[in-house]
């Protein structure tokens, strides 16, 4: 009979349908949450999705959705990163002094600071307009779907008293892994320190010193703001952080052909990957474009869209590079034409870049290292040729170089002679490819697909009304408690205590022999 309830309840969600409320992160986070909104509306639930105005990726309008519009900045400033990475190209290229890549590290952190201070003032507005509040506690959601690199959706689900699911690979202090699960930094690297889990003493010193100072500069920037808001609305005695911690579930978007093994929790759930599907057909231009390369195959290129256009003479060099090639290049591109640019290679606006990953003629991925792209490539066992610019893209590309399938270039140092040899290097060492397609048939050997796994865990938390059987409390603790430092101190004060005693214990028999002997002379 319980078996049969569970049933129930299990097809209940299913057939009906759940409500999910999304407070997504915008710029490129939101690509792969759309993933997961589009997919959840297939299955049959209710979407809602919360934008700014100024929302930079989320649209007003969707058939997989419904959106509240909230009538403040969210943070969402394109043109500010757009400038951001085009000033790290110029100092990285003009080999330009500490001093200005510090000043622009700091611009950096102002911007984040005031992105974070915007997040709360979405927040803010949303708990003072009473009707949308009402609304949304009129609409009984199942669960908050939330990508905590902003803490807005953790605030609001609290406020709302409703379960919280991590879309996550970022939190506000970093990396997601060190807000949950026990992580060792003598074998645990902390992104993005482009470090491995094998470290040698020195890396170790680093790998500690990169935490701490992380630490520290995540706190300055988002602190203040989220602080104030839990003081505000939920009193003096929550941290902002222990709402972060407190989340029923962790989607984390990693796999372990990408992560190094380390700890993990029984509520987070791998789900790295779960964006890549079988590729389909090219338009009929592209595939001809493929097919015309006869034995040499197809070289594709993308560096994201923050980084569009390069510098004209960069350019030239890279294009000028790919002229000297036999295989045709397919280049996302919105520059203006390089002068250098060979017929062997096809500028495009916009491509369909998984489709082409998953085409048998091609031989060679070249990235900036966005997470995205990464994992298409090792899906479909696609070899890289990495050019970090900017955030994590250094520290992804370092991992996929220490596995073997990856030749990482610097921007400072790249022109037509360092580029071309890093294809040819790609293109001519059998154990790139070798090493990708081991690493794409690990990733797909799998009993459940990381989407399917994904959606299950959501609907699991729709199901029960969270996951609070695999979620620790650790993290109520304090911190002498959870590293057991009152446990050792009280250890050694017995341990003293009994070692005094033992010694005054002699002392004293000594003493006693000691008279008994003057007595007896």
């Amino acid at each position: 009979e319980h078996g049969h309830v569970e049933e129930i309840l299990h097809f209940g969600v299913s057939a009906h349908g759940g409500k999910v409320l999304v407070f997504p992160h915008d710029g490129s986070h939101s690509v792969n949450m759309r993933v997961l909104f589009e997919e959840l509306h297939l299955r049959g639930h209710t979407v809602t999705v919360i934008r700014a105005a100024d929302s930079w990726y989320i649209s007003e309008t969707s058939s997989h959705y419904s959106t509240v519009t909230v009538n403040v900045s969210g943070g969402g400033n394109e043109e500010f990163f757009h400038h951001f990475v085009s000033e790290v190209i110029k100092i990285k290229r003009s080999k330009g002094s500490a001093w200005a890549r510090f000043a622009l590290d700091m611009e950096l952190k102002d911007k984040f600071f005031e992105l974070h201070k915007q997040i709360c003032e979405v927040v803010v507005y949303m708990f003072e307009n009473r009707e949308l509040m009402k609304s949304f506690q009129e609409a009984k959601y199942d669960v908050v779907l939330t990508d905590p690199a902003n803490g807005g959706g953790v605030l609001l689900a609290h406020y709302l008293g409703l379960p919280l699911v991590f879309n996550a690979r970022w939190t506000v202090h970093g990396e997601a892994h060190f807000a949950i699960a026990p992580s060792p930094l003598s074998y645990v690297p902390l992104p993005p320190s482009e470090l491995t889990d094998q470290k040698t003493f020195l890396e170790r010193v680093k790998n500690m010193a990169f935490y701490t100072m992380r630490m520290h500069l995540y706190k300055q920037i988002v602190g203040p703001h989220y602080s104030a808001l839990t003081n505000r609305y939920f009193g003096s005695d929550v941290g902002y952080f222990s709402l972060f911690q407190a989340a029923d579930l962790w989607l984390m978007r990693v796999d372990f052909v990408f992560e190094f093994p380390r700890p993990t929790m029984p509520n987070v759930v791998y789900m790295g990957g779960f964006q890549c599907k079988p590729a389909k057909p090219l338009p009929q231009n592209l595939e001809e474009f493929v097919q015309s390369s006869g034995e040499h195959g197809v070289i594709i290129m993308s560096l994201g869209t923050l980084i569009a256009e390069l510098p004209h003479d960069l350019a030239d060099e890279i294009a000028a590079a790919f002229a000297k090639l036999p295989q045709k290049v397919i280049w996302r591109y919105k520059g203006s034409r390089p002068s250098t640019l060979g017929h062997n290679t096809l500028l495009v606006d916009w491509m369909p870049q998984n489709d082409l990953l998953g085409h048998p003629n091609i031989k060679l991925f070249i990235s900036h290292g966005g997470t995205n792209g990464i994992y298409e490539a090792i899906y479909h066992g696609v070899p890289i040729v990495g050019i970090p610019f900017v955030f994590d893209q250094a520290d992804n590309l370092s991992r996929l170089r220490a596995k073997g399938v990856a030749n990482v270039l610097d921007i400072s140092d790249l022109d037509k002679k360092i580029f071309l040899e890093a294809i040819q290097d790609v293109l001519n060492e059998p154990s790139y490819t070798i090493n990708m397609q081991r690493l794409a048939s690990l990733h797909k050997d799998q009993p459940m697909k990381p989407l399917d796994r994904a959606l299950f865990s959501i609907e699991f938390v729709m199901r029960h009304r969270g996951a609070a059987h695999l979620r620790t409390e650790s993290y109520r603790m304090p911190w002498y408690s959870y590293y057991s430092v009152d446990v050792l101190l009280f250890l050694l004060a017995v341990a003293l205590l009994s070692a005094l005693f033992f010694i005054g214990l002699i002392w004293f028999c000594l003493r006693l022999c000691f008279k008994r002997k003057q007595k007896s002379d």
